[in-house]
């Protein structure tokens, strides 16, 4: 279930409705989440008509299409429209994906779309980021390596120790993951989350990097790495197909390992 983050006191209302300027065999409808924090009005869902005969075949290309010739005031993050740099997540028919690649066509009857869940909005379908990438930073995501780098070469791996990166480097830090999981959404402020947790591992399994036992030991927390109890949303719902949930169980596997050590 869906669970977006309110203001305080208030409730989502039915908006405005947007009718197409012309008709056709392929009319959609589109019900988006509105708020805007400066007119201290209620969230409200706002519906807009399609000629999909007149749209470019993704999610994206209809709020484009909305922005551009019918509704200026929406807003919404979008940059490199290829699945890359992970700007316009959100929620679509209840599920966290990104807008570029989520084809419109997949979706049966009316599209839902309402910003990534249990964060704060910013403006429509724009969420507050500010303390997922707050968690991020505090993983330390680069090598930290105990020797200076070679002069005049890169730090070499074997082609196994390369391989053992695939499934993590591919995250685009799009949080489709963390906020489809009801474990951050009740302990966000604490449990690091499956994104992060992700991001973590990627430099715990890079052999160039000298710094697993201080990573370890910064996980090592009830709450930052323990709070994940294998819902196994993250890996449903991740666009790019990876597995935090993989990458979480590898962590724990690492810190049972260190006990036995010890």
């Amino acid at each position: 279930m869906v669970e977006l983050r309110l203001p305080p006191n208030s409730r989502i209302t039915k908006g405005k409705t947007y009718p197409s300027a012309s008709k056709g065999p392929r009319m959609k409808i589109f019900q988006i989440y509105r708020y805007d924090p400066d007119d201290k009005a209620n969230p409200r869902m706002d519906t807009y008509e399609l000629n999909l005969d007149e749209c470019g075949p993704m999610v994206l290309d209809a709020l484009i299409k909305i922005k551009n010739e019918v509704d200026t005031t929406l807003t919404f993050r979008r940059s490199c429209r290829e699945g890359i740099c992970g700007s316009c997540a959100m929620n679509i028919e209840g599920t966290n994906t990104l807008a570029c690649i989520k084809p419109i066509d997949e979706a049966g009857g009316e599209i839902k779309i309402t910003p990534l869940p249990h964060l704060s909005v910013v403006k429509d379908l724009v969420p507050d980021l500010n303390f997922a990438f707050e968690q991020y930073a505090s993983v330390k995501p680069w090598i930290q390596a105990a020797d200076t780098p070679p002069p005049d070469k890169e730090r070499l791996q074997s082609k196994e120790e390369r391989e053992k990166l695939d499934g993590l480097w591919e995250c685009i830090l799009c949080f489709c993951c963390s906020t489809s999981c009801p474990s951050y959404w009740w302990n966000g402020d604490k449990y690091l989350g499956p994104a992060t947790l992700l991001q973590s591992y990627r430099w715990i399994a890079d052999s160039r990097d000298d710094a697993t036992d201080e990573r370890l030991d910064e996980l090592d927390d009830p709450f930052k790495l323990y709070r994940c109890h294998t819902i196994m949303n993250c890996t449903n719902t991740c666009p790019k197909s990876l597995n935090p949930a993989k990458a979480i169980g590898e962590i724990k596997k690492k810190m049972v390992a260190r006990v036995g050590k010890d």
